[in-house]
């Protein structure tokens, strides 16, 4: 930043927009055809919280991966959402999952939910333990949650809830571009110019869930 003389809050508040255009861009493109369901959380108890599914110090995502008929990745979606209800993950699904794609998802019962979406929904129970992350069905979506993980606790000291989601969106996009990339700045200043600005007032607030 001192290379380049400007501030920590400029530099942020670039990033924070260029991830929105990110974000927002790979909202409008719903996966599709077999997807691979997972529910993570970010973040873990700590001292004085409540523990488990219901700690105030972990936040639910949705990872979802569409893979081809060789089984290989195509594209991934990590979405903050504020619990694994059928409700949410119903709004969820009619915009990130297109019409008429197989969902194939662990047990837990909210998944169901992406039926409203006009999906197909296949429930795999996988148990507890080290045993739930090695069947094969979910191994795409198993890989990408670690990636991520690794990628964001490696290279950021600490990131606030309510930015999430466009750190995700980063990751998303990035690699939903890969077999693209002599093409992906082009298209991206494409975007950029289309997206609606983002003020300040409007990044610091971010969004809790999305």
């Amino acid at each position: 930043m001192r290379q380049i003389a400007v501030s920590y809050n400029t530099v942020w508040s670039m990033k924070q927009k260029i991830m929105q255009v990110m974000k927002e861009r790979d909202d409008s493109h719903p996966l599709s055809g077999t997807i691979q369901l997972d529910d993570v959380y970010w973040g873990g108890e700590q001292h004085g919280g409540s523990r488990g599914r219901d700690s105030e110090n972990k936040t639910p995502y949705v990872t979802a991966v569409s893979i081809n008929e060789e089984g290989h990745p195509i594209a991934m979606s990590m979405t903050v959402i504020k619990g694994f209800r059928l409700t949410e993950i119903s709004q969820w699904a009619r915009q990130h999952l297109q019409p008429g794609s197989h969902v194939i998802s662990n047990g837990l019962a909210c998944f169901a939910a992406v039926k409203d979406a006009g999906c197909v929904h296949k429930s795999i129970i996988t148990g507890g333990g080290y045993q739930s992350v090695t069947k094969e069905e979910f191994t795409w979506v198993n890989t990408m949650i670690g990636n991520v993980k690794d990628a964001v606790t490696g290279t950021y000291h600490a990131i606030g809830e309510k930015h999430l989601p466009r750190y995700f969106a980063k990751f998303c996009y990035r690699f939903n571009r890969r077999f693209h990339l002599g093409d992906m700045l082009p298209w991206f200043v494409y975007i950029a110019l289309r997206t609606p600005p983002m003020p300040n007032r409007l990044l610091k607030m971010a969004e809790s869930c999305g």
